[in-house]
């Protein structure tokens, strides 16, 4: 690991994704596996006590940036803190469950040095074993507009190109390519663009910021490239910890999601497509999957007790959900007050 030099190019901004219980892993892998010399500001939106100290003692010894608030933050709103500190050339938004690998780095720089581009994209894996499988190596985004007699229709383009393949099998074709699509699991942007297009959107509260961005920097010129020798992987599968829980269920509430598709609609007049309907449907997809069947599989009720169990923890779920984000509205509302 080099440390921070003077005045580097790069500043890091780590911020959370959705759960406190990988930062540790995260951040030491940042600090071992990074040979090129960077800032980083590290954004802590209202961890638990014990992730709390520890960020506070690396900030210390290591001596980078800690932005504590004691209240939750969406996404955007947590990379525009450490980004309004920003001076360097470059930075890179990196979430607190990304471990990379050794040399991540100077690829990005490499790549956005001698292409001119604005976005940067690395290999981003995904699950465990660490960096085995795919889940972005770049993609497509734009807005898709359909005539049809008078009827207009404006429609939101998200493709991720090798998601689910293994590494080994896709990395060997890969190569430094012109793309449509990075995500803030990580990449690396020109600072200069947010002159042009201004702070990420923090009406995008939980879901596609990194369509948002990706559109935004197209439209004004700028390239987005993808540099496979940079890898990483975010880490999913792993059970939450207890102390994830609240925070899991603020960020992937019901209630941020309709927020967040009506901004990403109104923002681009997209029509109100089977993909927004498809996204009604499946509100609240991510608690079932990380709170509620884990649960539900480890109590002795059979299939069908499963079932009902199922049924009845949903129900609950959302009763729960609502009065969480109907309180953490309340909170910040009194908070500005």
């Amino acid at each position: 690991m080099i440390k921070s030099s003077k005045n580097p190019d790069i500043t890091i901004i780590v911020s959370p994704r959705e759960r406190f219980s990988c930062t540790i892993e995260s951040l030491e892998s940042i600090y071992e596996h990074t040979d090129y010399p960077f800032e980083l500001i590290y954004i802590d939106g209202g961890s638990p006590r014990h992730i709390k100290e520890y960020l506070a003692t690396q900030a210390q010894q290591k001596q980078f940036q800690l932005i504590r608030t004691d209240h939750y933050l969406s996404p955007n709103h947590a990379r525009n803190l450490g980004l309004r500190h920003v001076t360097s050339k470059y930075v890179v938004f990196i979430d607190n469950d990304v471990v990379v690998t050794p040399g991540w780095l100077k690829p990005l720089i490499e790549c956005a040095e001698s292409t001119g581009a604005t976005i940067v994209s690395p290999l981003i894996c995904q699950g465990t074993p660490l960096h085995t499988e795919v889940h972005c190596a770049g993609g497509e985004t734009g807005i898709k507009v359909e005539a049809k007699g008078e009827t207009t229709r404006r429609r939101m383009i998200e493709k991720i190109y090798k998601q689910g393949r293994q590494v080994a099998d896709v990395r060997p074709q890969l190569q430094r390519q012109q793309t449509g699509l990075a995500e803030f699991h990580c990449m690396m942007v020109r600072t200069e663009i947010f002159q042009k297009i201004g702070l990420l959107d923090e009406g995008l509260l939980n879901t596609k910021e990194h369509v948002d961005l990706c559109i935004l920097v197209t439209e004004t010129g700028g390239t987005i490239y993808l540099e496979p020798e940079s890898l990483m992987t975010y880490v999913t599968g792993k059970p939450l910890e207890a102390s994830d829980i609240h925070y899991y269920m603020l960020r992937w509430s019901d209630a941020w999601e309709l927020a967040s598709l009506q901004r990403l609609r109104e923002k681009w007049n997209l029509t109100e497509d089977e993909y927004f309907q498809n996204k009604y449907k499946r509100l609240g997809w991510r608690r079932n999957m990380a709170i509620i069947n884990p649960l539900v599989g480890k109590l002795p009720v059979g299939q069908f007790g499963s079932r009902v169990v199922r049924k009845i923890l949903r129900i609950l779920d959302k009763v729960a959900n609502r009065y969480i984000t109907k309180r953490y509205a309340a909170l910040q509302n009194s908070s500005l007050s």
